[in-house]
């Protein structure tokens, strides 16, 4: 889909998913099924995974639940009910496993233990006891507030009042949930009382539990399963299959399916098992859910935004459906990559009508993978072709299969573009890269427009009132070419109110509030210009790195113009390595690598003083040599560095904070070598960061301190030599004070 068909689905979609939202978790009475609302949602996240430039202040991704009903009184959570992550598809499970064990610093191959457990479909509860009496219930709510539940609580049966042997606190969480034969029968019953009819067993639970009127809910029968815990002041057990055993000897009911599992195989084939039996359990589940065995690997790993590292959902299968390839589109993006987009006879997959997919690059067409090895049985892709299309994880559609009994006869292999749809300039596909990207650079009327969009995105410049619409709209009437023109609008045009306001769509306020936004953007955070000027593989971390490495736009510049020379030279020594490699037969490719390399050296003088600037950049932690090159290429283009000054010079550029002041290692450089026995990489970075450090992957003279652990090889004794600071793990916990 283009960028302004994203924003209008991104827009449609918060609107539908806000009030199916209320509607779910504060009204009880659901507008849209659950698969429907699942599907929805995901589709949400997956067009701001392809767009993150328009992902909403208002976004349905960040939802977690619904807000409180001011019918309850408010109760804020001692910890936050997170929400969980998902899987689609086996390999998926594999990626978690895979992101919970490098997180740990653990081998793939390293044995880890999980519990499986159905993911009950009903409505989370909060238990708060103390001193063995429950005080308190409270739904989920947003995570952070729930409602005060309690008296409905207490007349549901499976919830004990009174614990023997627990914690002094003790927060207990679960589901409230209905069971097949209990929801038939209330409803049953509400017909013949002319009462209102629950859609599913889910929302029968959850607006019986969400009555003012607690009798109400104690003449409902609901049910409730235990599988977790929040604020506790001593622990349950050290796993979590223990704890659930001592959840289940306090007196609560827990599901007797849950299972603990040694390895990634015993995982999925109780997945299997359970949705064998997912007909005849008596209750609704959507899935299994998978959660790390060990409490304290639980604690290391800590939460992201909205979801746990050490727990997802394994859902239940996605929906397929065939239809016919009417077309392949392609479409460049900022970065200038042409990417192929299925058009489809619209088809309903998972409830929703599916008319594009996409086809990823050139080689997931032929029937390829990134490795070259063969997908689909090595069937490729075709126009008229029946396709089998799915929407999993992703959300963004897919084509899984192609049935080559209906192919048409006149079908002819696709041929990928060599020369860009928009600009007419070539499209180049480098070694290793898996993705055509067209050369027109700043001339390319497509790539200029992603540009400019990616430029007044959320996590860039966000200027409220100027979005993907109105950029294009501007850049083809000749508003703006680049963003320096955007706090140009009202100075270049004199009139540029009154010329704006009698535009279609635009009033006088509109306009009046546009030209103060774009005003208030001119103070602006170097983190968010250097996002914003959409260098590639300038991401927002690798932005915040940059911004705290140099700390001032000049510094920056000034290094990128230093470090010029041993950018070229360390790209020359990548072409001579690619020379030696290639093949003596291939004689056109040998000579163009030798010419690149011929070049990339005579445009070359390194001096000592470059070298020192080109090491420092690529030595900045998660700061590689890929990226290096790309702002390099990006500050030595004569024409995107002129874009850049003529911005520069509009803006006041704020400087990050400065570091934690009195903090042992505050404003000092760290590298991390070695192997670390404590904590992972991970885990010591982001901790040496919170104390205002700055973390390298590289010794240099700018280096204060390395922290050595077994196995650390030319980095110790390049830190001897220059007389650095080297401490051990045990060195460096003591002087953060963590040991």
């Amino acid at each position: 889909m283009s960028e302004e068909e994203a924003a209008k689905e991104l827009s449609r979609l918060a609107e539908i998913l806000t009030r199916a939202n209320l509607a779910y978790h504060s009204k009880d009475a659901p507008e849209i099924s659950d698969a429907e609302y699942d599907s929805l949602k995901r589709r949400n996240a997956a067009i701001e995974d392809w767009f993150p430039h328009l992902k909403r202040s208002d976004s349905p991704t960040d939802l977690v639940g619904g807000k409180p009903s001011e019918k309850f009184a408010k109760v804020a959570h001692a910890v936050r009910m997170m929400s969980l992550g998902n899987a689609f598809e086996d390999e998926d499970v594999y990626d978690f496993d895979r992101s919970v064990k490098k997180y740990l610093g653990l081998d793939d191959r390293a044995s880890l233990a999980y519990t499986a457990e159905p993911k009950i479909d009903g409505l989370s509860l909060s238990l708060r006891y103390e001193n063995g009496e429950l005080v308190q219930a409270a739904t989920r709510g947003d995570g952070e507030t729930g409602e005060n539940v309690t008296a409905n609580a207490l007349t549901i049966a499976d919830v004990p009042t009174h614990l023997n042997g627990a914690p002094t606190i003790l927060e207990v969480r679960g589901e409230v949930y209905m069971s097949h034969a209990d929801f038939s029968a209330l409803n049953e019953r509400q017909a013949q009382e002319g009462g209102k009819l629950f859609a599913n067993p889910r929302n029968a639970a959850a607006g019986s539990l969400r009555q003012l009127d607690a009798r109400i809910t104690r003449d409902r029968p609901l049910k409730f399963f235990a599988y977790s815990w929040g604020e506790v002041s001593e622990p349950l057990a050290t796993t979590q299959m223990a704890s659930i055993e001592k959840l289940r000897q306090l007196g609560f009911r827990t599901n007797p399916l849950t299972r603990l599992c040694n390895d990634l195989g015993e995982l999925l084939a109780h997945y299997r098992d359970i949705e064998t039996q997912r007909a005849t359990l008596g209750y609704d589940i959507d899935g299994v859910v998978y959660k790390v065995d060990d409490v304290s690997l639980q604690a290391r790993l800590g939460f992201r935004s909205n979801t746990p590292r050490w727990a997802i959902a394994h859902k239940f299968p996605a929906e397929l459906a065939w239809t016919r390839l009417e077309a392949i589109d392609i479409q460049v993006g900022r970065t200038g990559a042409l990417s192929p987009v299925a058009r489809l006879t619209p088809v309903t997959v998972g409830g929703v009508v599916v008319s594009n997919a996409t086809l990823h690059n050139e080689d997931y067409i032929a029937g390829r993978d990134s490795r070259g090895q063969t997908i689909r049985d090595g069937k490729d892709i075709r126009i008229g072709d029946w396709v089998q299309v799915y929407r999993a994880g992703d959300v963004i559609p897919k084509i899984a299969d192609v049935d080559l009994s209906k192919r048409p006869e006149v079908a002819v292999p696709y041929s990928f573009p060599s020369i860009c749809p928009d600009c007419g300039s070539p499209a180049v596909r480098e070694d290793g890269d898996a993705v055509r990207r067209c050369t027109g650079g700043v001339i390319c009327p497509a790539q200029a427009v992603e540009k400019l969009k990616h430029f007044v995105s959320r996590s860039a410049f966000d200027i409220e009132g100027l979005g993907a619409k109105q950029v294009e709209q501007f850049y083809t009437d000749g508003w703006i070419k680049e963003p320096s023109d955007i706090f140009e609008l009202s100075a270049r045009y004199g009139e540029g109110l009154q010329q704006l306001k009698n535009r279609e769509g635009w009033g006088e306020k509109s306009a009046s509030n546009l030209f103060e936004a774009i005003e208030e953007k001119r103070t602006i955070p170097l983190t968010r210009l250097i996002f914003a000027l959409g260098i590639r593989h300038v991401g927002e971390v690798g932005a915040k790195d940059l911004a705290q490495h140099y700390m001032s736009w000049p510094a920056m510049a000034a290094a990128m113009d230093i470090a010029r020379p041993a950018a070229l030279a360390h790209r020359a020594a990548d072409a001579a390595e690619e020379c030696e490699r290639a093949d003596a037969a291939e004689e056109g490719r040998r000579a163009r690598i030798a010419e690149t390399r011929a070049s990339a050296i005579q445009a070359c003088n390194v001096s000592g003083e470059a070298a020192a600037a080109w090491a420092d950049l690529t030595g900045v932690d998660g700061i590689g040599s890929a990226l290096g090159l790309s702002l390099s290429d990006a500050f030595s283009n004569d024409e995107e560095r002129k874009a850049f000054d003529r911005l520069t010079e509009k803006l006041t550029i704020v400087p990050p904070d400065a570091p934690i002041s009195d903090s042992p290692v505050a404003g000092k450089t760290v590298v991390f070598t070695g192997t670390l026995e404590r904590m992972t990489r991970a885990e010591a970075k982001a901790r040496a960061e919170a104390l205002g450090a700055k973390v390298a992957g590289s010794v240099s003279a700018k280096t204060d301190i390395l922290v050595a652990g077994p196995g650390a090889g030319s980095k110790a004794k390049k830190a001897a030599d220059l007389g650095i600071e080297t401490l051990d793990e045990d060195g460096w916990l003591r002087l953060i004070g963590d040991l």
